[in-house]
């Protein structure tokens, strides 16, 4: 809606200037009085008066649906968690040339040109202050170049928050079984079978074999089939780096490459693999490194925390601009 709103607001501009061209190239033969009889001259002068008048009007009109498009896009920039500070960095796991930054440097072409918004002020004088069709063509050739520069603006805008809601969107947070029963957290503990204290990099559920096995999030299945240790395994890739895995499988109801959807079965329960019995054993990854599933299944956090936890930024170094 606010790219409609730049839209229309340039077009707006485009006509305001056609005007005050049209009016600039008739003004000297209108007041070359000598050549007119003095009723006409005198007509066609307040004629040109009154559609300058109208056009610092409209002018004015301009001026403050820019200064609304400010407001609208402080207010985008809050929810996608912009700020206004010095350091910024992306919310993409590349750093380089990340929306974010790109985004920054949208704001500070911005503010080189809002000193001229200062020359705006001008505009709100009485009614019969005298403008010249030059002068107003300046103001409108101004705002033409600041409405151009905020819908580039508020284009890379749409691209971080259409880029964090994907983030967010790709969080494992869909619970994998209907049973909340665990028989093991994770952490460390003293392994069922060998006996031994190790890492446990996961969370079992207990649930009767055949129970579904739900896809915590959207992705693309990237292991189905069995393997040592995990048994029946189907795993899910999410996009930056994120991974979800369901072992000890009865079956698997998924391909490999295979799209899946938030909350869709891949699988049943079983007790393949390393295992003394039913259950599902259930790992979130994070560039390979074991992340506690708790942290989003739980959905104790906001899912701003949650993402500057998964992908590694801090109120420090989230995406800020100036």
């Amino acid at each position: 809606m606010a790219l409609v709103s730049v839209s229309a607001l340039l077009a707006s501009a485009a006509a305001g200037a056609w005007m005050q061209a049209s009016l600039q190239k008739t003004q000297p033969e209108i007041l070359a009085a000598g050549l007119y009889p003095g009723e006409h001259a005198e007509r066609d002068s307040v004629m040109l008066r009154q559609n300058l008048d109208l056009l610092a009007e409209k002018v004015g009109d301009l001026q403050a649906r820019v200064i609304a498009i400010d407001a609208l896009g402080q207010r985008l920039a809050d929810v996608a968690g912009v700020k206004n500070t010095s350091e910024e960095s992306g919310l993409s796991v590349n750093d380089e040339d990340t929306l974010s930054e790109q985004f920054e440097s949208s704001v500070l072409q911005d503010q080189a040109t809002d000193d001229a918004m200062a020359d705006f002020e001008e505009l709100a004088v009485p009614s019969g202050t005298v403008w010249s069709a030059e002068g107003l063509g300046r103001q409108l050739d101004r705002l033409a170049r600041q409405l151009s520069e905020k819908q580039d603006h508020l284009a890379l805008l749409d691209a971080v928050l259409t880029q964090r809601s994907g983030l967010e969107a790709s969080l494992p947070t869909f619970r994998p079984v209907d049973y909340p029963y665990l028989t093991s957290s994770f952490g460390w503990r003293r392994n069922p079978v060998t006996g031994r204290h190790s890492m446990h990099e996961g969370l079992d559920f207990s649930a009767p074999r055949g129970t579904p096995i739900y896809a915590a999030s959207g992705g693309v299945v990237t292991e189905a089939r069995y393997h040592t240790g995990y048994g029946k395994l189907v795993e899910i890739n999410h996009g930056n780096g994120l991974v979800t895995r369901y072992a000890h499988a009865s079956s698997i109801n998924v391909k490999l490459g295979q799209v899946v959807t938030k909350g869709e079965m891949v699988a049943r329960v079983g007790s393949t693999g390393r295992s003394t019995g039913p259950h599902l054993h259930f790992e979130v990854r994070m560039a390979g490194e074991p992340l506690d599933p708790r942290l989003f299944l739980d959905q104790t956090e906001a899912p701003e925390t949650l993402l500057a936890k998964v992908f590694g930024t801090t109120d420090a170094d989230s995406p800020q601009v100036r």
